[in-house]
């Protein structure tokens, strides 16, 4: 769902497609998912100018494609996410909607094999996820955020879902990541008041990361993507797929599980990080 900067829809326009573009290349129209990347660092960009970066259907497959291409990328340490022109996103674009969701079998299809199928992209990303939040985060917008493993947010920046103004609910995959944040009753109070609430608030549900001024997102998410650079890849990626195997199921790990968790204990990063302490320098990690 897209809304304004108001908490309201904005008029139809017209939409293009969108496929993933290197940084510095003039897109070709509206509606673009760009890529780059700055040593172990990739960023991924939602572009979609005039629309406060609604994300179209074309953008929805290609940030799926995107961070499915990622995940195989052995040599990253970790992705930021962010938004174009100040904003981060105002959700699915609207203006799409009597042609991709106009009936049953389309709003099924349209929840459940477009939108659904990314979020579990950004989410299953094996590397850990930096969103950089600006301006409005609403809707599908959120749903992305609540995928990424930290959210840095900008003070005047604003969120919500207020779906009960278009009269649909939220989708069970998308109010996976949001229940999984922030818990039932806050998103009980998301979806039933449909309020478009600042960022204070926000990192009081639970949210967000934190909160910074207007103007440092992008330095913040930079400096924790350093941090995150110069961590022992192999220790993150564990700690995301033991978190989200907790999360999802509170029985304690079987001795299979377990013997995968504690597979680190061979790795050269393991050893490397002990040996680097004991004498006093800083590690080198390589993932192995």
């Amino acid at each position: 769902m897209a809304l304004n900067a108001h908490g309201q829809a904005p008029d139809a326009q017209p939409q293009g497609g969108a496929r993933a573009r290197r940084q510095g290349e003039s897109p070709a129209g509206p509606g673009q998912v760009l890529l780059s990347r700055e040593g172990r660092v990739a960023t991924v960009t939602l572009s979609h100018p005039g629309r406060l970066n609604a994300i179209s259907v074309a953008m929805w497959r290609e940030l799926g494609r995107v961070f499915a291409t990622l995940s195989d990328d052995d040599s990253l340490r970790c992705v930021v996410l962010k938004g174009q022109d100040g904003n981060f996103a105002a959700g699915a674009d609207i203006s799409e909607f009597p042609r991709e969701r106009g009936n049953l079998e389309s709003v099924l299809h349209y929840h459940t094999q477009i939108i659904a199928p990314s979020l579990a992209a950004v989410g299953q990303c094996i590397h850990p996820v930096i969103a950089c939040i600006e301006g409005v985060c609403v809707g599908g917008g959120l749903e992305l955020a609540s995928q990424c493993d930290l959210r840095i947010a900008e003070a005047s920046s604003r969120f919500g879902v207020p779906i009960n103004r278009l009269g649909f609910p939220m989708a069970p995959d998308e109010m996976r990541g949001l229940l999984a944040l922030a818990g039932r009753a806050v998103t009980m109070e998301i979806l039933l008041e449909g309020r478009v609430f600042n960022a204070a608030e926000a990192m009081a549900k639970g949210l967000l990361t934190r909160v910074v001024p207007d103007g440092e997102a992008a330095g913040d998410a930079a400096r924790v993507a350093r941090r995150l650079e110069h961590g022992a890849p192999l220790a993150a990626r564990i700690n995301k797929r033991t978190a989200a195997r907790l999360v999802s199921d509170a029985r304690s790990l079987d001795h299979n599980e377990l013997a995968g968790f504690f597979s680190y204990a061979d790795s050269r990063d393991h050893r490397e990080g002990v040996e680097a302490f004991l004498a006093g320098r800083a590690p080198v990690f390589t993932g192995e």
